[in-house]
Parts: C-alpha cells; structure tokens; sequence
C-alpha cells in the first residue's frame, strides 16, 4: 500500500514537472513592448507601401526593381532623381519599405540601397537614412528570429552559431562593446548577427545600441561612394584596404575597453 502511495506521489510529481515543463516550453517569447515594436515596424511598412502606392503619378514603373548590379543601380538612380524633387516624400517611404523588407527578410542587396541613398539624397541625409532603414530592419529580424529563427540558424551557421554562443557567454559583462565591435568590422555577416543575436540571449536594448551606433562608419564609407556612382567598377571598391584598416581601426577602439577591464581584474 505504500508502495503504491509512493508510486502515486511519484507519478504526480512527474506529471507536475511535465506540465511546468511544458506550460514554460510553450511560455510566449516575446515581452508585451518586443510584440509592440514588432507590430510597428510591420503597420509602418503595410500603411508605407500602400501610401506610397495610392500617391505616385500614373506612369510606368517597369524600372522599379531591386538592383542587382551597378548597372541597374545606375538605371534606378537615373530615373529616381526626378520623382525625388517632386514626390520626395513618396520616394523617402518607398525607399524605407524595401530596405527594411530586405534587412527583415535576408534578402541581399542592401549595399545598392545604401548606394542609392547617397546618389539621391547626399551623405548627411543618406547616411542617416541608412543607419535608420539598417537598425529597424534588424531589429524586425532580430524579433522574427526570436520566434521562428533557431531551427534556420542550427540549418545554416551551426559552426558560427557555436562561436558567437562562446564569444557572448564569455563577454556577457561587456557585451555591448564585443556587440560593437562585430557590427563595425566584417568579423561575422551582418546577417548572421541579426538573426542569431537571439537565439545566444543577447539583450535587445544591447542589440538595438550596438546596430545603430556600429553601422555608421560603414553606412558612411557605402552613401559617400554613392554620390560618385559612376565611378564604382565593382562593389569590391568601397573596401579597399584604407576602408577596412580604419573600419578594424574602429572596432578595436569600441572593444579597449572590456579588454581593459579584463586585464585590470
């Protein structure tokens, strides 16, 4: 008979486990203002798009397609410059829409984007412009990975995955400054960043400061290259060695502290 309590109690007990396990398994992951943030940035590219549509001349818009070489950029830039004297507003959403669409959604070419912004609106505005479009797509990526993003990061980066988990675990009392460092040098895709950030339990508040204040120096060399478009041979030629020395330049400045930190303690 008290064998049989016992099993009972046991058996309780493991059903109470599985249901607590399974109540946090299926816990939401997403914070009240992380589901506000994200609804935003979706309603901003819904209501953007649609506005943008109903309030653009009737022409022909058979140019308008995402650039894939210098060439095609050079072909949008040509026939946006018009539109952006009269309808810049219209030009200025357009623009934010697919930049954050593509920085959401993985989609390459967002270095045309960044080009197209210098060519058209200047460096002070485009850089702007860029660093704006770049964090709030990031972010949007940063909160779909958190929902849906794991099982496509262990798919493609699992090397990577397990190094950016070692490196953060490791510098969790300086984060923002490793996080700083890897968004103003090329040491890990961009990308990656975004949607594995994460999945390793970086902050968002460290996620948000580190992609806003490490992607101006890249946003800058990319817009100001864009005012001379016709220059470029080959994207390879925003980054020549001076570019990517002052970039690492950059990045070790954003870092010396945590490694000053590290050697005083």
């Amino acid at each position: 008979m008290e064998e049989r309590e016992c099993n009972m109690d046991c058996n309780g007990t493991d059903a109470n486990k599985s249901n607590s396990s399974s109540s946090a398994g299926a816990k939401f992951p997403l914070t009240f203002w992380e589901v506000t943030v994200a609804c935003g940035v979706v309603l901003i590219f819904v209501v953007g798009l649609l506005g943008v549509y109903l309030t653009m001349p009737a022409s022909d818009y058979s140019f308008l397609k995402l650039p894939r070489t210098l060439q095609d950029l050079q072909i949008l830039r040509d026939h946006l410059e018009s539109y952006t004297s009269d309808y810049t507003i219209q030009v200025l959403m357009g623009y934010c829409m697919v930049y954050i669409f593509m920085q959401t959604f993985m989609i390459p070419g967002t270095v045309f984007m960044s080009l197209l912004a210098g060519a058209l609106f200047g460096v002070f505005k485009g850089v702007a412009l860029v660093v704006f479009n770049a964090t709030a797509g990031a972010s949007s990526c940063y909160f779909l990975s958190k929902l849906v993003g794991r099982p496509l990061v262990f798919s493609l980066w699992p090397d990577k995955l397990v190094f950016f988990q070692a490196q953060v675990a490791k510098r969790r009392a300086r984060l923002l400054n490793y996080m700083l460092f890897l968004r103003v040098t090329p040491t890990l895709p961009n990308t990656f960043i975004n949607v594995a950030s994460p999945i390793v339990d970086v902050p968002y508040h460290i996620f948000f400061l580190a992609t806003f204040i490490g992607l101006i120096p890249a946003a800058y060399v990319t817009v100001r290259a864009g005012i001379a478009l016709g220059e470029l041979r080959s994207i390879g030629d925003l980054y020549d060695f001076h570019s990517i020395a002052t970039l690492f330049l950059i990045g070790i400045v954003s870092i010396t502290p945590a490694l000053m930190s590290k050697n005083i303690s």
